[in-house]
């Protein structure tokens, strides 16, 4: 039987009614916590163009977080900047590329991620269903907080301008741009790819791969907690970001994705608040999501925004 067309999909997911106080109140309990951040030059890393730097910050539960930030070695002050947001099994890398292209850089490591494993490190599979019973302490509660602080970060440097701040990733990477463009005010342009954490329930009976899979084999083992499942993943579903997304944002999935469903793409797509979004849809591509072509749209797309 042939595929129903993704884009008619409706989602199974239903956002709860304290969904916007609940993120409210933690990033209220985040905003009290001091960033004590340190930054450090890496000679070893750093190039004649540019200047790479090791930081750490402190974010939600007082856990450090690090990250590498870039900044041409030649600039004018202030500078546009991107936020580059990881993968769910990949590491940071350092962000080189946007520093040649005139940018300020910086690419965050949230908790479990290399660099910012120390006090909290579920691994790989692993992650998605770590305390996936407690909305409270459920591993992306911090996850994304950390994310958020990445910005908080980076509002505390003077060589950026503020008014400029760009967010993009693909994947898990993609999920994280829709959330700190939801959360963060100071966003002004969002980039997601191939969003990940999106539909949660729905993707578990799309696709049979992983990581989704790592919840199916979590409610095998434990069927009888599938709703407290189902209660806890309302609260961190990408779906139910959209309606706080209001900067300019373009989304690109592929509509032979079987690790994120481009049925989920199409449901985070519609639910996003904006008034200035485009979604690119890519027959012919997987989980790459058009990635060969779309990056250049993507730079277009970040350049418009952060250097007008």
């Amino acid at each position: 039987m042939p595929r129903p067309d993704p884009s008619t999909y409706q989602t199974c997911m239903v956002r709860p009614d304290d969904f916007d106080a609940f993120w409210d109140d933690l990033l209220d309990q985040a905003g009290r916590i001091p960033l004590n951040a340190t930054v450090e030059r890496l000679a070893l890393r750093s190039t004649p163009e540019v200047d790479v730097y090791e930081v750490h910050y402190d974010s939600l539960d007082g856990i450090p977080i690090a990250g590498w930030y870039c900044l041409p070695t030649e600039r004018p002050d202030p500078l546009p900047t991107i936020l580059h947001v990881p993968g769910y099994n990949s590491d940071p890398s350092i962000p080189k590329a946007s520093a040649k292209s005139g940018y300020a850089a910086f690419f965050a490591a949230p908790r479990g991620k290399l660099r910012s494993n120390a006090q909290f490190n579920p691994g790989y599979p692993g992650l998605l269903t770590h305390n996936i019973v407690d909305r409270n302490t459920y591993a992306y509660r911090g996850f994304y907080i950390d994310a958020v602080r990445a910005v908080d970060f980076l509002l505390t440097r003077d060589e950026i301008d503020s008014a400029h701040i760009g967010v993009t990733g693909s994947s898990q990477g993609g999920a994280l741009t829709l959330i700190v463009a939801a959360l963060h005010p100071k966003i002004r342009a969002a980039a997601a790819g191939a969003p990940y954490l999106c539909g949660f329930m729905d993707a578990i009976q799309l696709t049979h791969t992983y990581p989704y899979q790592e919840i199916r084999d979590y409610l095998r083992l434990y069927p009888n907690r599938e709703p407290a499942v189902r209660d806890t993943l309302a609260y961190f579903d990408g779906i139910h970001f959209g309606p706080r997304i209001t900067c300019p944002i373009i989304v690109n999935i592929g509509l032979q994705d079987n690790i994120c469903p481009p049925e989920t793409g199409y449901a985070t797509f519609e639910t996003i608040a904006s008034t200035d979004k485009t979604l690119y849809p890519y027959d012919g591509c997987g989980h790459d999501a058009g990635r060969s072509t779309h990056g250049a749209i993507i730079d277009t797309f970040l350049e418009k925004h952060l250097k007008s």
